[in-house]
């Protein structure tokens, strides 16, 4: 039995419509977002680059961080010590190797978020038939705050006496998301202009390909040695013996008196 090319055509068409397809595809985050921890990092920056350390310029200055506290601390004690750096002292390893002592500590790292909108909340009207009306959001702001408060309190190693009365430095830095009619987010805050700094600034130094090559070192100019071989070298060579088993009959299992 024969079919003609339309009734074909339409027996095909009606295969490619009932026919079913199915793909999954996992995704997952991290335990902190990545507008978090800017928004954190930010606000340290802001807060640290309102402290002037250039009178320790010179200086050997010890950063202690034993009395702080807080979220990102390894990152908030790098940017103090980067700090130090910048302002043209020295860093010491110990505070007995220093000039100056600078003690960090934190008033407060951490977000915060508000919740804003025009509209009409969730309400629900009891009685025999319950009616509920559901949530109308018209326009609507999501906004998250990141808040950085560091003290700091500088005195002299050998005297212990203070320099200066320090301070503290407190620094605010945010992302604004809103939405109209459920279109958006039109993105607003000091994170979006510290992202379009950094995307604008600078550009890749030696970037590193996507491939891996390796060259082999030059015969003989390696100093590079194994273990192993470094310990064979080490242990003495025991003595050999020098007795022929030729001079010695009863040593030679294939000899018999006849």
């Amino acid at each position: 039995m024969r079919f003609s090319a339309p009734v074909a055509a339409c027996a095909a068409a009606v295969l490619l419509l009932t026919a079913t397809g199915c793909a999954t595809t996992r995704s997952s985050d991290t335990a902190r977002t990545g507008m978090e921890q800017l928004l954190v990092s930010d606000a340290i920056d802001r807060s640290i680059s309102k402290i002037d350390l250039r009178p320790l310029a010179g200086k050997s200055v010890f950063v202690d961080p034993q009395y702080l506290d807080c979220v990102d601390k390894g990152y908030l004690v790098s940017s103090i010590r980067h700090r130090v750096m910048t302002s043209g002292a020295r860093l010491a390893a110990k505070p007995e190797e220093a000039d100056v002592i600078a003690e960090i500590r934190s008033g407060g790292v951490g977000t915060d978020r508000q919740q804003s909108y025009v509209g009409t909340p969730n309400i629900s009207l009891p009685g025999i038939a319950p009616v509920e009306i559901p949530e109308v959001k018209v326009w609507n702001r999501d906004r998250q705050i990141a808040t950085a408060k560091i003290g700091l309190a500088l005195y002299d190693a050998k005297t212990r006496e203070p320099l200066g009365p320090g301070g503290m430095s407190l620094a605010r830095s945010d992302d604004s998301n809103s939405y109209l009619l459920g279109i958006g987010p039109w993105q607003n805050g000091s994170v979006k202009q510290s992202i379009a700094v950094g995307e604008r600034t600078g550009r890749p130094i030696n970037p590193l390909p996507y491939s891996v090559a390796v060259s082999a070192p030059p015969a003989g100019a390696s100093s590079v040695r194994l273990a192993e071989a470094k310990e064979d070298e080490e242990k003495p060579v025991a003595a050999e013996a020098t007795v022929d088993a030729a001079d010695d009959p009863a040593d030679d299992p294939f000899e018999f008196e006849p």
